[in-house]
């Protein structure tokens, strides 16, 4: 979560002045050029998508740091699924629609390998077979709907239904029953049907400016009705990705933690990922170095249920209540504000297939800066420390390394709570951090009788209980939790207690 203030810091000279029209914008770091495009064509302000093809070979090295399983990137960076009239053509000497977005599509490979763009007629939507449930499972995953000479109402009717979870739907030429949308947002127009009539209103007042922008940027490409604008169009709905983000970032002060990580959450996607990994992880553009703080120096558990702690008892208690419940811990509170104003946390720890691996899966939510609550979930590898109830953990987080160092401070003889505490760095990215977590089985304070226990093993981590963030656990519903199939769970411990199997 540390590539949000490097990466305002890298872009702020981009992101504070607007270029002039006609220039060129260049951005150099060290002798890597990473893009130059003619500022005349575009939006102020737009960063284009680095080649996603390259960082998702830089992926694959910067996994090898966090020691991941994962060796590759097979998932597209970006999803567009194009819906065109039967039988419709286009103001380009009449060529047929299906040809033109064929072509698009082909061209788009040209920018970047990892754009995917599948094109269909829209007869296929009033099929029932194979064909109209291929098209729902790709509307499913798609980044992006262009709608195109969509005019048949049957057509019109499928397309509102099945296109509910695409956060950017764009229509040309096209009935007016169907809706823009831009970022998860609809775009009200005065004649609907078209990106580029002009906007009447918008969900948020303070997105007009942006969507205007795009919408008009999209509208003057696409009334030149040639192949390379229709392209253009395509770019700088994908290039929004990023743009939104950084825009975002760079209103945040580089020390406000929970600014930046709302604007990464809110904006995440494999685009702004693969821009931190080229700039940040590959190339380390800002030349930082930050380190694991070595203070506060705090002690591990060293005796749970009367016996010494060892480090297959150690693995246990983070594995906590996983196999009983869905989950291993709860999150009740913690002293890192930046993770801990996230609703319904919930922790999975568990052994992996391979011998002597171990996993730690945090899910999460998020409160988006369009109002919305999304679920995120991260995965680290955690490796034993030198003494039993310390562990190295590591994490590739929108696409930059993160490392920690975490120790079960205690936990209790019957697993009603446990505080765990880490120090950790984002090298790359400049940040060093500190924080601890107290959990349960269902989200809830211990009661008063731990109260002492508990007070004095925050005073190891030389943390006031006033100091603690209240995680908010009143609103959880369908967490995307489960682990992968072949993991197991506890080696030494056997949860008996069955007062938390209602929780």
């Amino acid at each position: 979560m540390a590539l949000e203030a490097a990466a305002t810091l890298l872009l702020l000279p981009l992101l504070s002045s607007k270029p002039k029209p006609g220039s060129y914008l260049s951005l150099r770091l060290r002798t890597n050029r990473f893009a130059t495009y003619r500022t005349g064509l575009l939006p102020p302000f737009t960063i284009l998508p680095l080649p996603l093809r390259r960082a998702a070979v830089s992926k694959e090295e910067a996994a090898k740091e966090t020691e991941s399983s994962s060796t590759a990137v097979t998932e597209p960076p970006v999803r567009i699924v194009a819906l065109v009239g039967q039988g419709s053509l286009s103001p380009l000497k009449h060529a047929p629609w299906l040809d033109v977005m064929l072509h698009t599509a082909k061209r788009l490979k040209w920018v970047d390998e990892g754009y995917e763009m599948l094109v269909f007629t829209d007869n296929v939507c009033q099929a029932d077979d194979e064909s109209a449930m291929g098209l729902q499972r790709e509307l499913s995953r798609a980044d992006i709907l262009i709608i195109v000479a969509v005019t048949n109402q049957e057509s019109v009717m499928w397309i509102q239904t099945n296109s509910k979870s695409v956060q950017n739907v764009i229509c040309f030429d096209s009935s007016p029953n169907v809706t823009n949308k831009l970022g998860g947002s609809y775009v009200h127009t005065e004649r609907k049907g078209s990106i580029f009539d002009k906007i009447v209103g918008f969900s948020e007042s303070k997105k007009i400016n942006d969507s205007e922008e795009v919408v008009r940027t999209v509208s003057e490409a696409w009334e030149r009705h040639n192949s390379d604008d229709i392209r253009f169009c395509l770019l700088v709905i994908i290039n929004a990705y990023i743009r939104k983000a950084l825009q975002c970032l760079n209103q945040c002060s580089p020390v406000d933690q929970v600014c930046n990580y709302r604007c990464i959450a809110s904006y995440e996607s494999p685009n702004l990922e693969a821009f931190s990994l080229c700039v940040l992880q590959k190339h380390n553009c800002l030349e930082l170095d930050a380190k694991i703080p070595e203070k506060p120096r705090v002690a591990p558990m060293v005796k749970f249920q009367g016996k010494d702690l060892c480090h297959e008892t150690a693995e246990d208690l983070f594995v906590g209540w996983l196999g009983s419940l869905n989950w291993s811990w709860r999150v009740v509170a913690g002293q890192n504000p930046a993770y801990d104003q996230f609703p319904c946390q919930y922790q999975l720890f568990y052994r992996g297939k391979a011998k002597g691996s171990f996993w730690y899966e945090p899910v999460f939510q998020v409160k988006t800066l369009e109002g919305k609550m999304v679920w995120r979930r991260r995965r680290y590898r955690v490796k034993r420390g030198k003494i039993p109830g310390t562990f190295y953990f590591s994490v590739l987080d929108n696409g930059v390394v993160s490392n920690e160092f975490w120790t079960i401070v205690d936990v209790s003889d019957d697993l009603g709570w446990g505080l765990f505490h880490y120090s950790g760095a984002a090298r790359v990215a400049g940040q060093s951090y500190t924080g601890a977590v107290l959990a349960s089985p269902d989200g809830a304070y211990p009661n008063d009788r731990e109260r002492g226990k508990l007070a004095f093993a925050l005073e190891k981590c030389g943390i006031k209980e006033w100091e603690l963030y209240t995680v908010d656990n009143c609103s959880c519903i369908d967490p995307p939790l489960g682990i992968p199939e072949g993991s197991s769970l506890h080696s030494t411990i056997k949860i008996k207690d069955k007062k938390w199997a209602s929780v």
